[in-house]
């Protein structure tokens, strides 16, 4: 299903409601199947998270959970302490290429039964799920947060809990925040001093609590993006939103200053205006944000300015090379981008050519990242149905701004 979209103005005030938060969804999804006490407000209509809600209710010994890289990664830990219960994991054509070699040592290391079904290191596993009584594991701290936060969240329910040692340069620091600050909610005590995560053992069952989940930064970003490339005084609305947020991309409200985009904390909501315009390069270290990347760098393209965003290694091992794919696509709109394994330059342009049909990768940024260019030109979406692993009422909601999209 590819959308065409037209070159478009869209009103110069307007309001959106965006979904829970598929990270903090998904985090909570596997800590209700833990805690059955847990009741869940505002979870994520995401793919992801129907992937999430469906494989933990299921009762087969084979779970398929497509292309959600972050139900692979929690279920791997979830299953391995399910005792006396047998399943395979496994996924896409793209899932089995996607690294899950570092998360199953470190889960043997603490006395898992894990088995590789096709090729060692990577998905379909085999799990046979037992009590795990180690506790003390060690993993590179430069590796995707999810197989930290994957091994935290089954930690409560460890005999002995989990002593984790991070070697190196921590990564997407927000996001193992948010796991342990998930996990101080339903009363597990953890501590995280220099590189060093401990996480107790929780022997009572938590008192019955409602959870309500924030909605989703990696979503608002789409919109930081379209009043940054609108006119000065355009502003959109944007619930359910705190100003001490859990997640990590909520770096978007100091990084959109730098376009001039003022962003208001209301009870619920934010409040995004396009106050200035802004034309100096930019410079960004994503490392602790990283899938904010290619809305950052197709912000500037469509503002004509240049961008160094650094800090997106873990960008090469997502739903696909994502830098790679920003750098094909950007230029077939005349633009010029060099990537190394983790940065991107996107280089100043004078024009963005019209009608061009954009690959999506099967990746669901892709296709919201490059949206926002609409208000300065005619593009095509290629597979524009990819939207729905995070966000299924994308396209809807850019209507309601004005975005003509048709298929």
């Amino acid at each position: 299903m590819h959308f065409t979209l037209q070159k478009s103005t869209i009103a110069k005030q307007s309001s959106i409601k965006i979904t829970g938060s598929k990270s903090e969804s998904n985090r909570l999804l596997l800590l209700k199947a833990l805690y059955p006490e847990l009741s869940l407000e505002n979870v994520s209509n995401s793919d992801d998270s129907k992937l999430m809600t469906k494989a933990l209710a299921s009762s087969s010994n084979i779970v398929d959970i497509h292309h959600a890289g972050t139900a692979m990664r929690f279920l791997t830990a979830f299953f391995a302490v399910q005792e006396g219960r047998e399943v395979t994991l496994t996924g896409s054509k793209r899932m089995k290429e996607r690294p899950i070699k570092i998360l199953v040592e470190a889960l043997q290391d603490l006395g898992a039964n894990i088995s590789y079904v096709e090729n060692e290191g990577f998905p379909p596993i085999k799990i046979k799920g037992k009590k795990l009584a180690k506790n003390k594991v060690n993993l590179k701290a430069n590796v995707s947060s999810q197989y930290i936060s994957a091994l935290l969240l089954i930690a409560s329910k460890l005999e002995n809990g989990i002593e984790l040692t991070l070697e190196g340069e921590i990564t997407s620091v927000p996001y193992i925040k948010m796991t342990l600050s998930l996990l101080d909610e339903i009363g597990v005590a953890s501590s995280f001093v220099n590189n060093t995560i401990i996480v107790k053992p929780k022997n009572q069952k938590p008192k019955p609590k409602t959870l309500t989940v924030e909605s989703d930064w990696s979503s608002a970003s789409y919109y930081f993006s379209i009043v940054a490339i609108s006119e000065i005084g355009t502003e959109i609305t944007l619930t359910s939103y705190k100003e001490n947020s859990l997640q990590g991309d909520s770096a978007l409200v100091e990084i959109y200053k730098e376009f001039g985009v003022e962003t208001t904390f209301l009870k619920h909501s934010i409040v995004l205006k396009k106050t200035t315009g802004n034309q100096n390069p930019k410079t960004f270290n994503l490392v602790n944000a990283p899938d904010i990347a290619q809305t950052i760098a197709v912000t500037c393209f469509a503002l004509g300015i240049s961008c160094n965003l650094k800090g997106l290694h873990t960008l090469k091992i997502k739903e696909t090379d994502r830098l790679v794919a920003l750098k094909t696509e950007i230029e077939k709109l005349d633009g010029q981008v060099d990537v190394t394994n983790d940065s991107l330059y996107l280089h100043p342009s004078q024009s963005i050519k019209d009608m061009v049909s954009i690959g999506t990768y099967h990746d669901h940024r892709m296709a919201m990242a490059f949206a926002p260019l609409a208000l300065k030109t005619s593009l095509i979406i290629e597979d524009a149905g990819v939207v729905s692993k995070s966000y299924p009422t994308f396209w809807n909601d850019l209507k309601t701004l004005g975005f003509r999209i048709s298929e």
